[in-house]
């Protein structure tokens, strides 16, 4: 059965009549004259089928039904005077959601700052972060999972059909074992680092980076020789903590500590062709992307936020 739908303006009437129990007086609170007051009541009884009040020559009185339905007809006529401003704090980006992907490595101390401050900034605005790689960011985009992603890359990178705000730009920095022989050197020589067992993560999840690595083996003549293939950051990490090999990782991973891998900047390292002359690492950098057409109102105060704090 399809229920009769009642509009506000009788809502307000049931109020008036509720708060002031007298006809009278309610049609003088609501500008209007009684009959039309005690009309309106009546069809609103009959559209609902229940009598909301009690009425004798004396006295007007609600029903129990009227008692227990008054508290939700005034948190519904609230809701519906504020349904103007949050229309316009809507369309200004002030309430609303934006679901924001995030690679590991800005999540150890931009991120969670952001997010404090953006929040405290635009409280109704719903932050919903979830870690994902590059690959995965870009599925997500595909399915219409989430608004924006934090991306790593190589510098200058865009991945095609997302806008990309510059974020963060970092050298890459060699981890290795503390145990290992070259980590008890002063300053090892890049050609014995490249001759080492690399640990890194799948091509598919970070291209541009994965291709800037392995061309700077392919610079010095070698291939590397893939030990392991990890996903995460820190699992990179912990393997090269195992022995299992050397890995190249952004610099914002050595916030990372982990007892037992030692990190070298390419100033802690030596030419493979002059020991005394620093090489030329790879960079990579953390970009906010977001689809181009977009027309999320709260992704685009984000952004403005970001932007403010630095980005771009």
């Amino acid at each position: 059965m399809k229920e009769a739908m009642v509009d506000l303006r009788a809502w307000r009437q049931f109020v008036a009549v509720a708060e002031e129990l007298h006809f009278g007086r309610a049609a003088v609170r609501l500008h209007m004259t009684q009959p039309p007051v005690t009309q309106a009541i009546a069809q609103l009884e009959k559209t609902l089928g229940v009598m909301l009040f009690d009425r004798t020559r004396r006295r007007v009185a609600l029903t129990p039904a009227g008692e227990t339905l008054l508290p939700d007809v005034r948190e519904l006529l609230a809701r519906a005077q504020a349904l103007p401003a949050r229309a316009r704090a809507a369309a200004a980006g002030e309430v609303g959601r934006v679901r924001l992907a995030f690679v590991s490595t800005i999540g150890f101390e931009t991120l969670p700052a952001w997010v404090r401050e953006f929040r405290a900034l635009c409280p109704e605005v719903a932050l919903e972060l979830v870690e994902a790689t590059g690959d995965a960011q870009l599925e997500a985009f595909a399915r219409g999972d989430i608004d924006a992603g934090l991306m790593l890359h190589s510098p200058g990178f865009a991945p095609p059909g997302l806008e990309r705000l510059p974020v963060s730009e970092e050298p890459l920095v060699l981890a290795l074992p503390a145990r290992h022989p070259l980590a008890r050197v002063n300053r090892p020589a890049l050609s014995d680092v490249l001759a080492q067992p690399l640990v890194i993560f799948p091509r598919r999840i970070l291209p541009s980076l994965h291709d800037a690595i392995v061309g700077l083996y392919h610079a010095a003549g070698l291939a590397p020789a893939i030990a392991q293939e990890a996903i995460q950051m820190q699992t990179i990490v912990n393997l090269v903590w195992g022995a299992i090999g050397v890995a190249w990782v952004p610099q914002s991973v050595t916030q990372f500590r982990r007892a037992g891998v030692v990190y070298r900047k390419a100033e802690e390292l030596a030419s493979a062709t002059r020991r005394k002359s620093s090489p030329v690492l790879p960079g990579c950098e953390t970009s906010l992307v977001w689809p181009a057409q977009n027309t999320n109102a709260a992704l685009a105060r984000f952004v403005a936020f970001v932007r403010q704090r630095g980005g771009g």
